[in-house]
C-alpha cells in the first residue's frame, strides 16, 4: 500500500489537534530548573514527562537531535524510545537534526531518518539545503517512498542566516527565494499540502519572499526568542493558515509538572488558532 503522504497527515493534525510544534530541547539550563542533573537520568526523565503529557494532545513534537547527541550512544537510546512512544500516542515527530551533505552521505542520512525499517524513523527531518537544493534528493526521495516529510530551511530566525539567505542569486532572486521556489516545484499538485516544508523564523517580520510553496512552514521563534502568535499574519501573510508555529522554551519552561506543560501547549494553540483566523 502507498502510505498516506507527510502533507495530508499533517494537515489532519493540524486541523484536529491545533497547529502547534513544540520542541523536546533538554538544554543543560531547562534540566536543572526542572530539578534534575544534567545526565542521562535527567535527560531520561525530562524526555519522559514531555511526552506523556503532550504526544497525545499536540500535533507535532520535534525533538532537537543535539541535545540528545550529547550524551552519546545513552542519549540516542532515549531518543529513539522518546519518538517511538510520541508517534505511538499520536504525534507527528519532526526530527531537529539539520542534516546536510551531499551523495551517498545525504542517502545515509536520509536512510537515518526517513526509512521505516530505521530505529530512528520520524514523520519528517529538517534539512538544510545550501550545498544546492539538488543534493537534498536522497532525502526527498525516501521522504516519498515512507510517506515522510522534508523541512528546508529557508529563512531561518538567527541574524547571521541573512548573509547567506539574503544574498542573491545571478537571476536576480534571493538565495531563499530559490530555495522556496524549488519547494514549490516539488510540491506542485499536492492536496490538501505538500510533504515538502519550508523553515520561516516567525521574528522575521516580513519575510520579503513568496511563501506560496503549497507546503507547511514550520515558524520557530515563538515565545523565548520575541514573536507571538499575533505576529504570524504580518510574517506569512496569505500562507498563514500552512504556518506550524514551533514553541520550545515557553512551553516547556511550565515543567516539571505535566499538568502546566498542557496548559501551556494548549494556551499557544488557541492563541494561534485566533491568529490565524483574523489573518
Amino acid at each position: 500500500m502507498t502510505p498516506e503522504p507527510f502533507g495530508a497527515r499533517l494537515r489532519h493534525a493540524m486541523d484536529t489537534r491545533g497547529p502547534l510544534c513544540v520542541g523536546i530541547d533538554p538544554h543543560a539550563s531547562l534540566l536543572t530548573s526542572w530539578g534534575l542533573n544534567d545526565d542521562i537520568a535527567g535527560l531520561e526523565r525530562f524526555t519522559r514527562t514531555v511526552v506523556e503529557a503532550l504526544a497525545d494532545r499536540v500535533a507535532v513534537l520535534k525533538p532537537q537531535s543535539a541535545f540528545f547527541e550529547r550524551f552519546g550512544s545513552r542519549g540516542i537510546a532515549v531518543l529513539e524510545k522518546a519518538v517511538a512512544e510520541a508517534r505511538a500516542a499520536g504525534a507527528l515527530v519532526l526530527m531537529d537534526a539539520k542534516r546536510g551533505d551531499i551523495g551517498s552521505t545525504m542517502g545515509a542520512y536520509a536512510a537515518t531518518y526517513l526509512d521505516k525499517d530505521s530505529p530512528l524513523f520520524s514523520d519528517a527531518v529538517t534539512v538544510s539545503p545550501y550545498l544546492g537544493f539538488g543534493s537534498l534528493r536522497p532525502a526527498l526521495d525516501a521522504a516519498a517512498v515512507s510517506g515522510a516529510g522534508v523541512f528546508v530551511l529557508a529563512l531561518t530566525s538567527n541574524p547571521e542566516g541573512a548573509e547567506v539567505q539574503r544574498a542573491t542569486a545571478a537571476d536576480g532572486r534571493s538565495l531563499a527565494q530559490v530555495m522556496l521556489d524549488h519547494m514549490a516545484a516539488e510540491n506542485a499538485g499536492a492536496t490538501p499540502l505538500g510533504s515538502v516544508g519550508a523553515v520561516v523564523g516567525a521574528t522575521l517580520g516580513d519575510a520579503g519572499v513568496d511563501l506560496a510553496v503549497n507546503g507547511p512552514l514550520l515558524a520557530p521563534g515563538i515565545g523565548a526568542q520575541g514573536a507571538t502568535p499575533a505576529d504570524l499574519p504580518r510574517v506569512f501573510g496569505a500562507a498563514v493558515g500552512n504556518v506550524v508555529p514551533s514553541v520550545s522554551r515557553g512551553v516547556l519552561r511550565h515543567g516539571p509538572d505535566a499538568s502546566g506543560l498542557r496548559e501551556a501547549a494548549g494556551r499557544f494553540a488557541d492563541e494561534v488558532r485566533a491568529a490565524v483566523s483574523e489573518g
